[in-house]
């Protein structure tokens, strides 16, 4: 048995301990693999075992080989995530005698300090938190990683998705350098569309040259339907309704994708008298651990949240998971279903509430996506090179000199720096490193924009907006857009934040704080954010079907039936099952593609004065030249073909694309427009017959 194979004190923990007769799937097809090294990436659910499944052997690996010092990073894309973890971990690691802590940005300095003089075994932390300890002249990263073997990366997929991925793949290059051999990758991942591609990508240089697995066992226990429902409710107070009168008595985890409809849920269901708890990340760390220690603890409650708890945090055993709305992907809403059914007996289960039409046949179209055993490849953003460029600075920040000959030697061919030259010749050329007998140091235009703080900008790759710091009386409540408070009002300043009303009794402008106390009435609660890029070609498809007549698999209110109706009367022109619709309304034409935001993006480039180039775009159609002709407009699209555009570039969105100011025009430019782009589902939609349909109107 595999339980045999882990070290003897660990295994009779596990049994008489934990009381487990013995271990799960996934930890027992992981001992083997583990020990011997291999790399790997471990999929199963949510709850599935997974942390058990790679800490067990790596604590075995440990007692085998006696090592002493650093051995194990445990990264986490979140600090919640991180601070749930530890007192588990910790449990584990000290039934052999070895030590767990915790480094991340809300760790104390005195903390930080005992941890370098006397390193753990096992370190959970950020990769962010990684890279500040490289570029630390307080800390000793030569000393405190030399004996680093193995890394587990929680919700692998959740970085390979952006650019937090790259990231830290390249400081695991320059972590296999500090520690002067491989490092044991070991990604633990819910279910994923392409397992094998993530783990290639997860290997970084060693892809090809080091052992590797999938880890994905099947099981053989009978499948149990989860219970899934539809309702259309129409507005957010009527979603609060449905809410406060369904499951009285039960733990219930309400999903919603943006801060201000959780702050609008939250403060309706209490207006409904339900004890509610708000998590997202605009509160502050202590209204959120507060909301998510009560949330555990109580029953008869409702939580809402963005998905910062659909990555695994323990809030304790759910009930029910509400969606509002519709997320984005299959594989966000597989986490958020996997939070319910943990019990014995229990069973997984779902309920969407769209309160408007759009988010109906969102939710219908994902759904049928779900029922056909879809799920979203996971791809890294293509074209990494602004990584590329902050990785240099870094690296000559973590070492203070490098040789201007050697430099990629440090990442061992990973693929964003096999051909990096044009943007190491750019960084010297303009200040952002300096050169000196075959070395080079950080430059002056680098320390210009960069070295804020002891240059802590460069340890996070992404862009976080402005946000004023919402305070009452001494407590941090959380932080708003400042949008909010230059926003034209009537009366007393309200805004919504944490569930609650407060007004604005002072802004300290310089200093970004805003002064507040509790007020009655209705305030508002805004986040202005980037986006998400709109939905997938799948997705767009999916919901093409749902109007064709298709319907998922789930139990459907009559509200919902008869709005997905009221849907498909009002889009009967707009979808063909045999072709894509030109739709021709007097002057206006309308191309509906139904194949997503990059898709069309891509599209609407290419097809240069065809189209209405100043048009926004959207994730089911373009509008078209008012003047086209059948003829026309099939000769135009036959000339497309294997020539298509990557979209254009507005010099505003360069701005969200941290570092882009290190990269030449040219290829930030390049950089952005891969990642707005569809190629494969815009040559989809060429290939495919185009129908001109002229919309009648109804007398």
């Amino acid at each position: 048995m595999s339980i045999d194979l882990l070290n003897p004190v660990l295994a009779h923990h596990i049994v008489n301990t934990l009381g487990w007769r013995s271990l799960r799937p996934l930890q027992q097809e992981s001992v083997a693999p583990l020990l011997a090294g291999d790399d790997a990436v471990l999929l199963a659910p949510t709850a599935g075992g997974k942390t058990e499944a790679a800490v067990f052997p790596l604590l075995t690996a440990m007692e085998a080989s006696h090592s002493r010092g650093l051995s194990v990073l445990y990264v986490c894309p979140l600090k919640a995530l991180l601070n749930n973890l530890l007192p588990r971990l910790e449990s584990y690691a000290g039934w052999t005698g070895r030590r767990v802590a915790l480094w991340h940005g809300d760790v104390s300095q005195p903390r930080r300090q005992a941890i370098l003089r006397d390193p753990p075994d096992i370190l959970l932390t950020t990769p962010e938190s990684i890279e500040s300890m490289l570029v630390s002249t307080k800390v000793d990263h030569r000393r405190l990683f030399a004996d680093l073997r193995a890394i587990v990366i929680d919700e692998v997929h959740a970085f390979a998705a952006d650019d937090r991925g790259w990231h830290l793949l390249a400081v695991l290059e320059r972590l296999t350098e500090i520690a002067g051999g491989p490092i044991q990758r070991i990604g633990l991942s819910a279910t994923v569309g392409n397992p094998d591609d993530l783990l290639t990508w997860l290997q970084g240089s060693g892809a090809g040259r080091r052992p590797a697995r999938v880890v994905a066992p099947v099981s053989d226990a009978a499948v149990v339907v989860p219970e899934i429902d539809l309702d259309y409710v129409g507005t957010i107070d009527n979603a609060a309704r449905v809410i406060s009168a369904l499951h009285r008595g039960e733990k219930r985890l309400v999903f919603c994708d943006s801060r201000a409809r959780v702050e609008e849920i939250g403060a309706a269901l209490r207006a409904y008298g339900v004890t509610t708890f708000l998590s997202h990340a605009s509160l502050s760390i202590d209204e959120r651990r507060r909301a998510e220690t009560a949330f555990a603890e109580a029953r008869d409650c409702v939580i809402v949240s963005t998905s910062t708890l659909e990555l695994g945090i323990d809030v304790g055993d759910l009930d029910r998971v509400i969606q509002i709305g519709a997320p984005g992907t299959v594989a966000s809403f597989l986490q958020r279903l996997g939070r319910t059914g943990r019990r014995p007996g229990g069973t997984r289960n779902c309920l969407f509430l769209a309160v408007r039409k759009d988010e109906l046949l969102a939710a219908a179209g994902l759904l049928l996506l779900w029922s056909r055993g879809f799920v979203e490849a996971v791809i890294p953003p293509p074209d990494p090179r602004h990584i590329v460029a902050q990785q240099l600075l870094a690296l000559c920040l973590q070492e203070s000199t490098i040789g201007d000959r050697t430099w990629q030697d440090w990442w061992h061919g990973l693929g964003p720096f096999a051909s990096a030259n044009p943007i190491f010749r750019h960084l010297v050329e303009h200040g952002f490193l300096d050169q000196d007998d075959g070395m080079l140091f950080v430059g002056p235009e680098a320390e210009r924009r960069y070295g804020h703080r002891h240059f802590m900008d460069l340890t996070a790759v992404f862009t976080a907006p402005p946000q004023f710091v919402v305070i009452s009386g001494r407590a941090e409540v959380g932080r708003t857009d400042p949008m909010l408070l230059v926003a034209p009002c009537a009366g007393p300043r309200l805004i919504l934040l944490a569930g609650r009303t407060w007004r604005v009794t002072w802004v300290d402008w310089k200093r970004r704080r805003c002064f507040v106390e509790p007020a009655d009435g209705v305030g508002k609660a805004l986040w202005l954010s980037a986006g998400t890029g709109g939905a997938t070609f799948e997705l767009c498809r999916s919901m093409r079907a749902v109007v064709l007549g298709e319907e998922p698999p789930v139990s459907m209110t009559p509200r919902a039936t008869a709005a997905l109706s009221d849907i498909r009367d009002l889009r009967r022109g707009q979808v063909h099952p045999a072709a894509n619709v030109v739709a021709v309304d007097g002057a206006d034409l309308r191309w509906w593609t139904w194949a997503g935001h990059r898709a069309n993006a891509t599209l609407l480039t290419s097809i240069g004065d065809l189209g209405d180039q100043g048009q926004q775009v959207d994730d089911h159609s373009i509008r078209l030249r008012s003047d086209l002709t059948p003829a026309h407009w099939s000769k135009g699209i036959r000339a497309l073909e294997g020539r298509l555009c990557l979209p254009d570039v507005d010099d505003r969105a360069l701005a969200g694309l941290k570092f882009s100011a290190a990269l030449p025009p040219r290829l930030a430019e390049a950089t952005l427009a891969a990642r707005l782009a569809d190629l494969p589902g815009a040559e989809r939609v060429l290939r495919e017959p185009h129908s001109f349909v002229h919309v009648q109107r109804q007398a």
